[in-house]
């Protein structure tokens, strides 16, 4: 019997030692050396100081920044920790909503939104993305579309004239991944650093 169980044994110890050691260690030794940024976190700094991820949205309120999609990730309620309240771009509870196009909370959410998004730019069709939660819930880019839609509001919080802030926008819009892959997008974080030095400028 030990003789069929030595074997059984030898293999797990090995196989443990090289896809729970040496693997890791040998990916990350290679990600450190050939992607040091992305391997990471693709930290964004300004002025010495860590300020974001660019893989991670973060939720801009004021009207001088550009706004990302709504993020529906939760954390527990400091009140009562069987429940949870709504913590945007919450990266420890990453995930969607799970609601349902028929689910009222949803339905009355996104109508306000819309609203909302309407009084601010009427007469111009709101982008989905800008009403729209992604499955993460930390979507760190809008389509170019959602982004121009806000540059009247941005320019106007700023005192910018409006096609300067396009142009930006225009600037700060990455491409397909080799012209193929996905769609054209615009990192939030980045554009609003760009909207800084603009401003600052």
């Amino acid at each position: 019997m030990l003789r069929e169980i030595r074997p059984a044994i030898v293999v797990l110890v090995a196989l443990t030692l090289i896809t729970g050691l040496v693997y890791p260690l040998v990916i990350t030794g290679i990600a450190q050396v050939a992607f040091p940024r992305q391997a990471n976190g693709s930290m964004i700094e300004r002025d010495g100081k860590v300020i974001g991820s660019a893989l991670i949205g973060q939720d801009f309120e004021s009207d001088k920044y550009f706004h990302g999609r709504p993020s529906a990730t939760t954390a527990p309620d400091p009140k009562d920790a069987s429940k949870t309240v709504p913590a945007p771009y919450n990266a420890a509870n990453s995930g969607g909503s799970n609601l349902g196009p028929s689910n009222k909370a949803l339905v009355d959410r996104v109508k306000g939104d819309l609203a909302k998004l309407q009084k601010e730019n009427p007469g111009t069709p709101v982008p989905e993305d800008l009403v729209t939660t992604s499955a993460s819930g930390l979507d760190p880019d809008i389509s170019p579309e959602a982004a121009l839609f806000q540059v009247p509001r941005v320019a106007k919080a700023r005192n910018v004239p409006e096609e300067r802030v396009r142009q930006l926008v225009e600037g700060n819009t990455e491409g397909r991944l080799f012209g193929l892959l996905g769609e054209p997008r615009v990192n939030v974080l980045k554009l609003n650093i760009a909207l800084d030095h603009l401003s600052a400028g």
